[in-house]
């Protein structure tokens, strides 16, 4: 069964904005073209689009999605390259954690610091200009 680019949206959690993109960059394959041009996609390419969506949800770049795809196509491949993209992924988002909870506690340190009354004096302020008030 052949669905149009809103369809497809619908089955696939991807917008029809991003089928669009992902197809001009070249991460899935352009959709058929009815007879009047209209974009047409079937079973497989609805699957490919979950796939996407799915990545991205998992938060997989658009390079490790490609990958993936290649992958994911391929019934040769060995799963130890899936688990390597899986590994470097993971201890890319070890290293966000922990750059995400370093700012965390710094905003909290300057949080605590403030007053938040009504007075002009701001540690907060003061950090984001570069501005060391004593």
């Amino acid at each position: 069964m052949m669905r149009n680019i809103g369809e497809a949206a619908a089955e696939s959690g991807v917008s029809a904005k991003m089928i669009r993109y992902y197809e001009s960059i070249g991460l899935v394959a352009p959709a058929a073209r009815s007879a009047a041009n209209y974009r047409s996609y079937d079973d497989a390419a609805i699957q490919a689009l979950r796939f996407v969506a799915s990545g991205r949800l998992l938060g997989f770049s658009l390079d490790e999605i490609s990958r993936l795809l290649s992958l994911w196509r391929d019934r040769e491949r060995a799963s130890a390259e899936v688990k390597r993209i899986a590994l470097d992924h993971i201890a890319e988002l070890d290293r966000r954690i922990h750059s995400l909870s370093a700012m965390k506690l710094a905003l909290e340190d300057l949080a605590e610091a403030c007053h938040g009354d009504d007075r002009p004096e701001c540690p907060i302020m003061d950090r984001l200009s570069g501005c060391q008030r004593g």
